[in-house]
């Protein structure tokens, strides 16, 4: 699919069929996932991928989100930012955020163009989801994202995105007018 268009065909998902999705499929997500950029070229992500019910389930409950359940595979993405620290010291949980946030953003577009279907989870109980997955001390849950395909009988398209008219500047903060006179907004 054309980049412009997998972008605008990007949307969150949260009705699923129950037809489940390969976790060869998950896979090649994350492979793509993994050429996003990062501080230093340091593998920064973790992934692990969930495809029992239960813990699906208690995940969902863990998020507060019932939708979860109907998803049939889930990718947990991690960060362990201990070699960042070492590199960038106070700078490292930034880069690091920064890094998953664009390991994130591929998994999506990807995730997207493989004709799948899924949503950014945020909000979660770091204290459940640590103690479900065993996840060590010093490795952060970033996000969660459940995976499927979409139910045939949603009707979903992209949200009409905020308008940049106050939000592009030039020079400096707040000076939205570029000389000679150029103004944002609708074309």
């Amino acid at each position: 699919m054309e980049f412009n268009t997998l972008v605008k065909k990007r949307t969150s998902i949260r009705k699923f069929s129950s037809k489940k999705p390969t976790i060869e499929k998950a896979i090649e997500s994350i492979q793509i996932a993994n050429l996003a950029p990062s501080p230093g070229n340091l593998p920064l992500a973790r992934y692990i991928l969930i495809e029992d019910k239960s813990k699906i389930e208690q995940i969902s409950e863990a998020c507060r989100q019932p939708f979860i359940k109907q998803s049939q595979l889930i990718i947990v993405i991690c960060s362990d930012q201990k070699q960042a620290q070492k590199l960038y010291d106070s700078r490292a949980n930034t880069y690091t955020k920064q890094a998953i946030g664009a390991t994130v953003q591929n998994l999506l577009l990807d995730i997207t163009n493989k004709g799948l279907a899924t949503t950014w989870v945020g909000a979660f109980s770091n204290e459940t989801i640590n103690n479900l997955l065993n996840i060590p001390e010093g490795i952060d849950v970033e996000v969660i994202l459940p995976i499927g395909y979409k139910l045939k009988t949603e009707k979903t398209k992209p949200r009409q995105k905020p308008t940049l008219d106050n939000r592009i500047f030039f020079e400096s903060y707040g000076n939205k007018h570029k000389s000679p006179y150029t103004k944002i907004g609708k074309h």
